[in-house]
């Protein structure tokens, strides 16, 4: 497929990530999870006493960033399907835009599934409009219009106010998203996002860049037009033994969304805060370290730290970035999450590659899923 000229008008112009929704088993539970683990606070809530009935949804905030987590009331239904066939994870990765409906129309007519109509929610703080196209597996981006809406979340919800709020982790925004897909399926998602979401490809790594001794993939990056959300798309490659992404798509029954990476302003102090608070991280051979400095040069932060926290640095022509990845959130190896603070740096840490994927290796391992 064609990749979208440079010069084209962005007809799809994104605002940011509104929100990602999670399905689960039991979503009062992990909204507890996520305020005590990583730091949210209560926001809103949608069930039966606001009038829904099929589902409960518990919106929660930190800074920028919204999770929701829902779970389905009963069986028999796409939402507690999703959770039998897949395990807890994303469903929805919802982008913030200034028209919904013309968003909606614009990725149809170039072929986006359709996943909503625009539709028109309204209560007493004015209205949200809301539509939304298949990406891949049964992922969806809803496009979420909200300018004219001054409540906590959306219509349907209500405030949701608890005495039980934990203080901030640090955490800021969705710095990315990224999706694992099946083999020889990468180009058919890229021209997706190309040809249908107006996305550009700006990053593309192979399995020279991507491998260990055992295993390798390929990745690349999508991102709009204006660099405010990027999409990562990851693909098996041929290894020795099974790489990480074969494990997810094997555990997760199918394609869906590997990880959420999100930003910080101080990893140090959000890592340190996010561990004392139980959340777990991959560990790196403190050998990585012993010649950290000579790879990528000066850096603000004091390297013990980083050593003890097991915090990996890279560096690209932009500047540096920090970053560290949290085991598996489920019991399934599959959902993670990524915390990074970017000084400057626009890439992914490919010279972290190696380290981190060596890392989920050994926890493969101890699975018996390598």
């Amino acid at each position: 497929m064609a990749s979208a000229p440079g010069t084209q008008t962005d007809f799809l112009p994104l605002e940011g990530t509104d929100y990602v929704e999670f399905y689960v088993g039991n979503a009062k539970q992990a909204a507890h999870f996520y305020k005590t683990a990583f730091g949210f606070q209560s926001l809103a809530y949608a069930g039966p006493e606001t009038g829904v009935k099929d589902r409960a949804s518990y919106a929660i905030r930190q800074n920028k960033l919204t999770f929701v987590l829902t779970t389905p009331l009963r069986a028999g239904n796409a939402i507690a399907d999703h959770i039998y066939k897949h395990g807890d994870g994303v469903k929805v990765l919802a982008l913030r835009v200034n028209d919904a409906t013309k968003a909606w129309e614009e990725t149809t007519k170039r072929g986006g599934k359709s996943y909503m109509e625009p539709t028109r929610l309204k209560d007493d703080h004015g209205e949200v409009v809301l539509s939304g196209i298949y990406t891949y597996g049964e992922t969806v981006h809803v496009f979420v219009e909200r300018k004219n809406y001054q409540g906590a979340f959306m219509p349907g919800f209500a405030e949701w106010k608890t005495v039980y709020n934990p203080t901030s982790t640090g955490l800021q925004y969705v710095d990315h998203c990224v999706g694992n897909v099946g083999w020889n399926q990468m180009n058919k998602w890229v021209g997706f996002y190309e040809e249908v979401l107006g996305f550009r490809n700006i990053l593309s790594f192979d399995d020279n860049d991507i491998s260990t001794e055992y295993s390798a993939l390929m990745s690349k990056v999508m991102s709009n037009g204006n660099g405010f959300v990027k999409f990562p798309i990851n693909e098996p490659a041929e290894g020795k033994k099974k790489s990480q992404v074969e494990e997810y798509l094997e555990f997760y029954d199918g394609e869906g969304c590997q990880h959420v990476a999100l930003a910080t302003n101080n990893i140090v102090e959000t890592v340190t805060t996010l561990r004392d608070r139980g959340v777990e991280f991959l560990k790196v051979p403190t050998t990585y370290y012993d010649d950290l400095l000579d790879r990528v040069g000066h850096i603000d932060e004091d390297l013990e730290p980083l050593k003890e926290l097991g915090i990996l640095v890279d560096r690209d022509d932009e500047g540096y970035l920090l970053q560290i990845f949290t085991r598996p959130v489920e019991d399934r190896p599959t959902l993670f999450f990524e915390i990074i603070q970017r000084k400057g740096a626009k890439s992914f840490g490919k010279g972290n590659f190696k380290a981190l994927f060596e890392a989920i290796e050994r926890e493969q391992e101890l699975r018996g899923n390598l």
